[in-house]
């Protein structure tokens, strides 16, 4: 029924996380509205993002290659201050950045990809599964020096799926002997990080159990 044009920014905008058929055609119909400025500035916007942003080789967290240099870790990453027997696993970026605005965990982070749930079991090994157990084991492989984990905390968010990854990544790392423990009281069964106060955080990370 559209051009094809139309038809192929559709099938694209269909495919970002959370975002339908329907929802894609509101963008794209949005665009065809804007300015000639406005539809500029966007597809800048994007070039700048594929050719200046990086994933950090450790964490996966991106980070603006023009201020990090030659180097392939992000600044948390490479921050000597930061306490590297402890290492979070998220689900997201948007999480790590929940987390690290407490101001209440100083270890480093490790973002999954994702949840089992929300993935159909052939496609289990999009999941960073098997490179956090090799960076467990052994951090230089991703450009980390001097970094012995002695605790993994799972700040998967507690959801349904959320529940199910927990339960997978803790049959998957029992064999390193590892201590591994979950966020505590504090964030209700179903919710989302992102959208928790600091001080619900903070509780969560200091009663993980």
């Amino acid at each position: 029924m559209y051009p094809k044009a139309v038809q192929n920014l559709i099938e694209i905008f269909s495919k970002f996380p959370g975002v339908g058929r329907r929802g894609a055609a509101r963008f794209v119909f949005y665009l065809l509205k804007a300015s000639k400025e406005d539809a500029e500035q966007l597809m800048s916007s994007i070039t700048e993002l594929r050719a200046n942003t990086a994933l950090c080789s450790f964490c996966f967290n991106p980070f603006d290659k023009r201020e990090n240099g030659d180097t392939t870790l992000c600044t948390i990453c490479r921050n000597s201050q930061r306490n590297t027997s402890l290492l979070c696993v998220v689900e997201k970026e948007s999480d790590l950045e929940a987390l690290e605005k407490t101001k209440k965990y100083s270890g480093l982070y490790f973002i999954l990809g994702g949840t089992v749930g929300q993935l159909r079991r052939e496609d289990l090994k999009k999941l960073r599964v098997q490179i956090l157990k090799e960076y467990i084991v052994n951090p230089t492989k991703a450009g980390l020096s001097s970094t012995t984990f002695d605790e993994v905390i799972l700040a998967i968010n507690p959801t349904t799926e959320g529940e199910a990854t927990m339960l997978y990544l803790e049959r998957m790392l029992e064999p390193l002997k590892i201590k591994t423990t979950r966020l505590g009281r504090g964030l209700p069964m179903g919710g989302e990080m992102e959208y928790a106060d600091e001080e619900t955080l903070t509780s969560a990370l200091e009663s993980r159990r």
